[in-house]
């Protein structure tokens, strides 16, 4: 088995995150992005991308552990993707304006012919936003790149008032939880740092 991962994600922030801990990895992001389902639940294609991310690029590298993260941002039922337009994320930022809401990163890792998941939540309160701070947040391009249009590592950490559950997770990779998931698939997360 390798000593190194793969990282199915291009995300700089779930790079920067690995990084932090030392674990060694190349990355080869999953070329497909999944779109959720009819009725699936938020949180469940969160799991569902993930998983389909890990093993997408799995297939072309056999024999090493490839680890994959989808965050979804729920409001009222509801998933808020990356935004597409400015106005599209004026509007997410308006709705989550006052509100709490959850972030869910699902993160995969496939090890052998066997793909593990687990799911982690946190839930976001945003302060009341005017349209000044809306205004100035969009000018950033920060929001343009995120799902719910906002970044709490970021600039967008002004619009949020309290996070309840790991910051990482929000960010978009749980590193309390990597532990636990190389545990289930056999691994030691040790051996790759």
């Amino acid at each position: 088995m390798s000593s190194r991962i793969i990282l199915a994600s291009g995300s700089p922030r779930r790079r920067e995150l690995l990084e932090l801990l030392g674990v060694r990895f190349d990355v080869r992001p999953a070329a497909d992005e999944e779109s959720p389902r009819p009725g699936e639940a938020p949180s469940a294609f969160a799991v569902r991308a993930a998983r389909a991310k890990a093993e997408l690029v799995a297939a072309d590298h056999p024999g090493v552990p490839v680890l994959g993260a989808d965050t979804v941002v729920e409001v009222d039922g509801g998933i808020l993707g990356k935004p597409v337009s400015t106005n599209e994320a004026r509007a997410m930022l308006r709705l989550l304006s006052g509100r709490t809401h959850q972030v869910h990163t699902a993160v995969a890792l496939v090890a052998g012919d066997q793909c593990r998941s687990l799911l982690d939540t946190a839930e976001v309160r945003f302060r009341p936003v005017d349209e000044r701070t809306i205004d100035w947040y969009i000018g950033t391009v920060e929001p343009m790149d995120k799902a719910g249009a906002y970044a709490v590592q970021g600039a967008g950490g002004l619009l949020v008032e309290s996070v309840d559950g790991s910051p990482q997770t929000v960010i978009g990779l749980p590193i309390h939880r990597l532990p636990e998931l190389f545990v289930q698939s056999d691994l030691d997360l040790w051996d790759f740092i």
